[in-house]
């Protein structure tokens, strides 16, 4: 009998509980995946060790400079700026050129936004920001492309006919924001 060994038959149902428990809290602990915040999908430059110094000449013209200081002011194109959302139509301005402008970028191609901020300046203009500057270019590729920014933001490039959309739409035109490393100045 079960209960002359010293256990009765409660006991051996608990402990079939207690095992049937821990197998099921491994169990859940074992197949369940844990979601983790994402972050910025930046291409990050190579270690210092690794790259070459390749000193490169860039004109006046083909940059637009954009800065933010620790007081989240912004400054485009060395004039203070209060409405960052006004930012998106000056890059396309200055990127295509449509009037060639002696001022503005000599192509699409050679075009090169400047992104520099200060250590002080908040996440949140740091993202707003960035995201005018991305939504130029994604505009710009619409356009071409002649859909919506939303549709060319959501084309899938694994389908053929999306991609042959997308790559219509982007064509020799690269996105070139350059993000400089935030200084420690601070202030005004």
């Amino acid at each position: 009998m079960a209960r002359s060994k010293g256990r009765s038959k409660a006991e051996v149902n608990a402990g079939s509980m207690a095992d049937i428990a821990f197998l099921l809290l491994i169990f859940f602990l074992v197949t369940t995946t844990i979601a983790s915040d994402k972050g910025l999908s930046l291409t990050l430059p190579p270690e210092k060790d690794d790259a070459e110094e390749i000193d490169v000449k860039i004109k006046e013209r083909n940059l637009f400079k954009v800065a933010i200081n620790s007081a989240d002011r912004l400054l485009v194109e060395g004039e203070r700026l209060d409405d960052y959302t006004e930012i998106k139509d000056m890059v396309i301005e200055h990127v295509l050129n449509p009037g060639n402008n002696p001022e503005l970028a000599e192509s699409p191609q050679d075009a090169i936004v400047s992104f520099k901020t200060d250590r002080g300046t908040s996440y949140e203009i740091y993202i707003n920001v960035l995201d005018q500057l991305q939504g130029a270019y994604y505009q710009i590729y619409a356009d071409r492309a002649g859909i919506p920014i939303d549709e060319f933001r959501a084309l899938n490039t694994s389908n053929p006919k999306e991609k042959a959309l997308y790559d219509k739409g982007k064509g020799d035109i690269p996105m070139a924001i350059s993000i400089a490393e935030p200084t420690n100045i601070g202030g005004d």
